[in-house]
């Protein structure tokens, strides 16, 4: 039985997808074999570990045979051009966490349940993650986790009250995950990768009759019925439910490249312009600095306006990158001056004392190492910076513990982590369907809500779908 079912995957990557391959490979593999090294995510896991440009024609080739669809995302006959569109009661358009948790919901409520993803496979973005481990969410009281939305908090406080940290554990357990928790209260699965979870979720999904269309992408509307563009051409769909789950506008290759935007534009919603969040820092380095590329700043105090971070972050050949930064976007994205303290741990009458104790001959980078113990890539920063920003000889030690930073502004938003702007509150009913659109629901990342590195970027995604796909069906039942 294992030869044959080795067979059919070589059969699936010849006959390439959309061609039956992939769903003899699905219905035999997933349903018989899983957990196993052959299973469908595993490809998409090794390339995202090797660091491959996902996005690359090759790479997409390849994954195009080991997608999970049913078959090339046909539906029922008359659904082509110029024929009247298909039928379906749940339409979910993207498959990231929120939208495969709305189809969840949706499914649980008894409706059929359709989901459509422009890429070649499922929750790219999602399998990235997992390449630093997949931090599912924080172990942290509920109004702590809370004050990491910002401005968001108030509207985002029912949705993550009905899935919090708690049960996102909960709904990870319930998949076959063991996990545990940092020190810092980041929650990981063990298996320190995305793939296991995904196709656990995957497995589910499927059991429960929720359909998976791969490479269509959605055109917007032809009046009420679901415009997609797809490898046999143009598909409406007649939908009695939508949720939207499209992503931000960063990592384009991976999916969330914003296109959707203007389709909600030309329907009338008004969105909120996207900006980076969670970005890395652009920096113009000396030649001094390069043989401190690829080395972390620990034990560091990083502060902008009113926001300040004790995480660490990392010289890179392009700027500053790291979780310790992140948390800073919003105040550098207004425009507030970057510091950073390279001592936290000394107070300032500390440091004088021992500056006082400097014996004449040693040189200053001496004394930085010897007596406060400062790594030499803090050192190295700290000259880099006392020279570009013409810092006073009488100022500079004053300077070790609030370093300006002069930088070139936030990296390309298609880098960052994630975005803020999107759909708003405001265009939304308290249950995220679009106000101009009856019927039609958002969830995730497009949604304008930001939040830093920790946890809180998937639980906030996990919790909108969740509530978006609870939502819908609700809908469902009372529109009849």
């Amino acid at each position: 039985m294992a030869a044959q079912r080795l067979d059919r995957v070589e059969l699936a990557r010849q006959l390439g997808f959309g061609q039956g391959g992939v769903d003899f490979f699905v219905a035999d593999h997933v349903q018989q074999n899983r957990g196993s090294a052959l299973a469908p995510f595993e490809f998409w896991d090794q390339m995202v570990q090797a660091a491959t440009p996902i996005g690359d024609r090759a790479v997409t080739k390849r994954a195009d045979r080991i997608a999970v669809s049913h078959g090339k995302g046909k539906v029922a006959p008359g659904s082509a051009e110029g024929k009247g569109a298909a039928m379906a009661q749940a339409v979910i358009i993207g498959a990231g966490p929120a939208g495969l948790m709305a189809a969840q919901e949706l499914s649980r409520a008894g409706h059929s349940v359709m989901v459509a993803e422009a890429k070649p496979s499922v929750a790219r973005k999602f399998l990235m993650a997992g390449k630093s481990g997949l931090n599912l969410t924080k172990d942290e009281p509920f109004e702590m986790l809370m004050r990491s939305y910002g401005g968001a908090a108030d509207w985002l406080r029912p949705m993550i009250a009905e899935l919090d940290a708690a049960g996102v554990q909960i709904w990870a357990r319930d998949l076959g995950q063991t996990l545990f928790t940092g020190s810092t209260g980041r929650v990981f699965p063990t298996a320190m990768k995305a793939s296991p979870l995904l196709r656990a979720w995957l497995a589910r999904l499927e059991g429960s009759g929720v359909q998976i269309k791969t490479r269509w992408r959605w055109q917007g509307w032809d009046d009420d019925a679901l415009v997609f563009d797809t490898q046999d051409g143009r598909q409406t769909i007649a939908a009695n439910v939508t949720v939207l789950a499209l992503g931000g506008a960063s990592w384009a290759r991976l999916g969330s490249d914003g296109k959707w935007s203007h389709i909600l534009s030309e329907q009338g919603v008004a969105l909120a312009p996207f900006e980076p969040a969670n970005s890395a820092l652009s920096v113009d380095w000396s030649h001094h600095m390069k043989p401190h590329f690829g080395a972390a700043l620990k034990s560091v105090r990083w502060m902008a306006g009113e926001l300040d971070s004790r995480g660490e972050a990392t010289i890179s050949t392009s700027g500053l990158e790291g979780g310790g930064l992140y948390s800073l976007t919003p105040a550098l994205r207004n425009g507030d001056p970057l510091f950073v303290d390279l001592a936290p741990d000394l107070d300032k009458q500390t440091l004088r004392a021992r500056l006082t104790a400097k014996k004449p001959k040693t040189t200053l980078s001496q004394w930085l190492k010897k007596s406060l113990h400062l790594s030499p890539q803090k050192i190295a920063l700290f000259h880099e910076m006392v020279r570009r920003c013409a810092v006073p000889q009488s100022q500079q030690m004053a300077a070790l513990k609030q370093l300006p930073i002069l930088h070139a502004g936030l990296r390309p938003m298609d880098e960052a982590i994630s975005t803020a702007g999107g759909v708003p509150r405001t265009a939304l009913d308290d249950g995220l369907m679009v106000r101009s659109k009856p019927g039609v629901f958002c969830a995730g990342e497009m949604l304008d809500w930001e939040a830093p590195t920790g946890g809180y970027l998937l639980t906030a995604c996990l919790a909108t779908g969740h509530w978006a796909g609870r939502a819908a069906a609700d809908w469902v039942q009372r529109a009849g």
